[in-house]
């Protein structure tokens, strides 16, 4: 399973539809910085033990590129999550899964211009019908209604979010050839570095509030899923397909976010849940079948 790439970004892609779900929940019990901080010191916890004898293994790499790796937990995973939960507190995670599928062309645009990589006519009509998907299942039914909605904060926020996890992505390419273990306890760390500062802002001017027993448990899924399970997935597939094509899978993310909310929060299955769903995995698996072909 783990050399199968559409099985490791679709894993990643549900993870990730969870966490819409599960951020919006968080911002009951948690303010947004402060949840980042605890989750990556959780996360660094949890995946240090496992990793300490790759670390030693790969030290002689650590010492060249780990300061590439901490970078990217920071400027990359780190912001993105602490401006996805921060807009969160402003706006729906359905608009949040909406802004979502804007990375995938990031990730094109960056490939284009800076690599000056090919892009294939195939590939950007399969991402034109995932993004038509995610718009028909957000808008329930009426894309017409994105327009006249406008951009509030929350949305202005989370399409920044969008631009560093698309740099992220992006220098994945680059990552050095570490355990994975080591990878992501080099991600938490850089995660967890630059959550801090902002988190004791956050609790510095009095907005803090203390969590129960349900927020922690949000806690613990975030690392799990999200945290750990995703990246490494996603790195993964990333490694063994390349970033434009690992991108379109983040499309999946709002479908199976509607799919968890229905089960969670008990929201309907309407028919343009349907159709949003159609329209993602066949614009997936038209960018896909040319990509093999070329």
């Amino acid at each position: 399973m783990f050399s199968n790439p559409y099985i490791l970004l679709t894993l990643a892609a549900i993870c990730w539809g969870g966490n819409a779900v599960a951020g919006k929940l968080a911002t009951d019990g948690w303010q947004p910085f402060t949840i980042m901080a605890v989750r990556w010191l959780l996360v660094f916890l949890v995946v240090l033990p496992f990793a300490w004898k790759h670390i030693k293994a790969d030290k002689d790499l650590l010492k060249a590129r780990g300061h590439y790796l901490l970078g990217l937990g920071m400027f990359g995973m780190a912001l993105f999550n602490l401006l996805m939960f921060l807009a969160l507190h402003y706006t729906t995670a359905i608009n949040v899964s909406i802004e979502q599928a804007s990375m995938p062309v990031m990730i094109m645009l960056a490939n284009f211009f800076i690599l000056s990589q090919r892009v294939h006519l195939l590939q950007i009509v399969g991402v034109v019908v995932s993004i038509a998907g995610v718009v028909v299942t957000t808008s329930e039914g009426n894309p017409a209604q994105l327009l006249t909605n406008g951009l509030n904060r929350g949305d202005a926020i989370m399409l920044l979010a969008c631009v560093f996890y698309a740099g992220y992505t992006f220098g994945l390419r680059w990552r050095p050839n570490v355990n994975w273990l080591t990878f992501m306890t080099f991600i938490a760390a850089g995660a967890f570095m630059m959550s801090l500062p902002f988190a004791l802002y956050e609790i510095a001017n009095g907005q803090y509030s203390t969590p129960d027993l349900g927020d922690w448990l949000i806690v613990l899924y975030i690392i799990i899923a999200p945290s750990i399970v995703s990246q490494i997935c996603f790195a993964k597939g990333v490694e063994l397909i390349g970033g434009n094509r690992a991108g379109l899978f983040i499309n999946l993310v709002p479908i199976f976010g509607s799919l968890l909310a229905v089960l969670i929060l008990r929201e309907h299955f309407y028919w343009y849940h349907a159709a949003g769903i159609v329209l993602v995995v066949g614009g997936i698996m038209m960018a896909e079948r040319f990509a093999v072909k070329g």
